[in-house]
């Protein structure tokens, strides 16, 4: 087993792409993702902002360098803005999805095996993707619903996601 990478401390300043598109990112200069040693393509971190908040996310290829999205609930919890500088963390995500596995969805799969082997077929950002969409929702209810939607629909479609169906799907079991 490959001993785990030391986490990587610096400062960078939170940075507005446009005014159209209202994203902020900051930006990760190539040394510094490169202390951590990734090889593969994927380069999930788990990013700790300010010392007060800590989050999954990737690098994300930009420019020659690499960046991470911060997202409006994020900016507001640590009152961040464009160009104020940021304390950054980053430490290799070793953990098996990339985001945390809701209670919902792990009983999910565990009750159905089917439902189970069609999501670990998936690729990890499908995965993701549907951790995240699960995860999200405050009542348990419509986390246990959204999971429920989701095995079904890979069922459905031969453990492929029709993103489009899976949509009404999820309005349809919402409301």
């Amino acid at each position: 087993m490959a001993k785990a990478q030391a986490p990587v401390r610096f400062e960078t300043v939170l940075t507005r792409s446009s005014a159209e598109s209202g994203w902020h990112y900051l930006p990760i200069d190539v040394s510094v993702a490169d202390t951590l040693g990734f090889t593969e393509k994927s380069r999930r971190v788990v990013c700790t902002l300010n010392g007060a908040h800590a989050f999954q996310c990737a690098l994300i290829p930009i420019s020659g360098a690499f960046c991470i999205i911060v997202n409006k609930k994020i900016r507001d919890h640590l009152v961040i803005a464009d160009g104020h500088i940021v304390q950054v963390e980053l430490a290799r995500d070793e953990s098996r999805y990339g985001l945390p596995m809701p209670e919902e969805m792990r009983e999910v799969l565990n009750q159905d095996l089917e439902g189970d082997r069609l999501f670990h077929a998936l690729t990890k950002g499908k995965q993701r993707t549907m951790l995240y969409y699960v995860g999200k929702w405050k009542d348990v209810d419509r986390r246990i619903h959204c999971a429920l939607v989701f095995i079904e629909h890979l069922k459905k479609n031969e453990g492929k996601v029709v993103w489009k169906q899976l949509g009404e799907e999820l309005k349809g079991r919402m409301q």
